[in-house]
């Protein structure tokens, strides 16, 4: 096994606390990003089951888009997950632009 080999596991504890495995994570041609989606993809990538690079691919998500909704989560729990993107660019922008 080289150093780049990665082993991933086979499944992980779920934002619900049930088992999450790359099977049960929403399909590729996802569209609408519910909450339980997202913090599923979050979680798949904290847990190692999905390399960032990787979600990022399946989804096409930009990298600044799934680094929000973990930041999402960090700072708000599974309900920061319900801010949709045009506001968290504008809570963004309103704040840069009022410093």
């Amino acid at each position: 096994m080289s150093t780049n080999d990665k082993i991933q596991p086979a499944s992980i504890m779920g934002p619900t606390g049930e088992p999450l495995t790359l099977d049960d994570l929403p399909p590729s041609n996802t569209k609408r990003w519910v909450v339980r989606r997202k913090a599923e993809v979050v979680a798949a990538v904290r847990g190692g089951l999905l390399s960032l690079e990787e979600a990022c691919k399946k989804y096409t998500l930009s990298v600044e888009e799934f680094l929000s909704w973990q930041r999402a989560i960090d700072n708000d729990g599974l309900m920061g997950l319900r801010v949709t993107r045009v506001q968290d660019y504008r809570s963004n922008n309103s704040s840069a632009a009022n410093s």
